[in-house]
């Protein structure tokens, strides 16, 4: 009797797989900073095939407050498999020419997206991250999406904190956050466990994000902070901002089913 399951466990139904096969579909809130780092810690952190920005030091805090599911949509009847958040930084680079991002730090609190994250390049590590939510009334709870609303997001991982944000909402933004926006260029690295072989990796590769069926709400905009915390065994405070432009507020949705390799590294 032959395995199934697109990732392990696999088993003879394959129910047990811990992602399911693509494609994968996603809507989630945003809270997102623009920012800029010291240009030579923004180089320090560009995989090889990479090229630094001609404004070098660009940068983008990420939170998100995720829904995401599978072809059938099942996920979304049992939330627990179908809810995450997550915190990453992106930083701003050149591929062959072309302006791109590169993600070299991000944290997620569900199993299942660290391990779809690691399948697409991103070096997801496990966090506990937290959104301001809003619901759509006018009630004190609710910071709504208004001028003056406020909104923040924290994340930390193994009891330390990492990162922390505010936004303070002026008014709809005509355009959205500018650092993120190129396309994401990140790598694939799966290890070895080979004696003597240790430095052979079994894969190592760019590859570019693929999505379609995009959609976005409209954009808030408003002045923001970003702290990024130091913390043991971490690396992400190098790319603590040394100047923040704005934050912003929306709500995207997108489907993957493909990645392109486009530079083989190993």
């Amino acid at each position: 009797m032959s395995l199934k399951g697109y990732t392990v466990p696999r088993t003879s139904t394959g129910k047990a797989s811990l992602v399911p096969p693509p494609p994968w579909h996603y809507v989630g809130d945003f809270l997102v900073v623009d920012y800029w780092a010291e240009p030579e810690a923004v180089r320090a952190v560009l995989p090889e095939g990479l090229e630094p920005h001609p404004d070098p030091g660009r940068c983008a805090a990420v939170f998100a407050d995720w829904q995401s599911c599978s072809e059938g949509g099942e996920e979304l009847l049992d939330p627990i498999r179908s809810h995450y958040r997550e915190f990453f930084i992106v930083v701003n680079a050149l591929f062959e020419g072309e302006e791109v991002t590169t993600c070299p730090f991000i944290w997620v609190d569900q199993d299942f997206a660290l391990a779809r994250g690691w399948i697409q390049g991103f070096p997801k590590k496990l966090g506990s991250i937290w959104m301001t939510r809003t619901f759509g009334l006018d009630v004190p709870a609710d910071p709504g999406l208004r001028p003056g609303g406020r909104h923040g997001a924290t994340c930390s991982a193994r009891g330390r904190a990492i990162a922390e944000t505010t936004l303070t909402i002026e008014g709809e933004a005509a355009e959205g956050p500018r650092h993120n926006a190129p396309p994401i260029v990140n790598v694939r690295h799966f290890p070895r466990l080979a004696a003597g072989r240790h430095d052979d990796p079994q894969v190592h590769e760019l590859v570019r994000a693929v999505s379609r069926d995009r959609a976005i709400s409209k954009v808030y905009a408003g002045p923001a902070t970003l702290t990024l915390h130091p913390a043991p065994g971490e690396e992400h405070d190098s790319l603590a901002p040394v100047k923040i432009d704005r934050g912003y507020r929306f709500t995207f949705g997108y489907t993957v089913d493909d990645l392109e390799t486009v530079k083989e590294l190993a």
